[in-house]
């Protein structure tokens, strides 16, 4: 069978009152409650993983990234430093990353 059109059961609880106002939103919706739950449930699904997958920023925050990017600042002592600990951390050498083979 192929995996996408393989259908799972899910079993939920809610109160009378939730249950009620469901059935009705499903009703003046024209649809049943289970497709109502299911495409309440998947469009906020697809909410939190957009949310969680994008980042927005504003237009100045966008232009200061640019210029950043096209001029980063000098590194300072303590951004030395903070870097000899990642490598240290990572590679066990404060010195440059170990060189990848192919």
């Amino acid at each position: 069978m192929n995996p996408v059109l393989k259908k799972t059961r899910l079993s939920v609880r809610f109160s009378g009152a939730v249950g009620q106002k469901l059935r009705t939103a499903a009703m003046l919706s024209g649809t049943t409650l289970n497709d109502f739950i299911v495409q309440a449930a998947f469009q906020k699904a697809r909410q939190v993983m957009d949310r969680e997958s994008h980042f927005f920023m504003t237009h100045t925050d966008a232009v200061m990234l640019l210029e950043l990017l096209d001029a980063p600042p000098k590194p300072n002592a303590a951004r030395k430093r903070a870097y000899g600990r990642f490598m240290e951390a990572k590679y066990g050498s404060p010195g440059r990353a170990p060189e990848e083979t192919g």
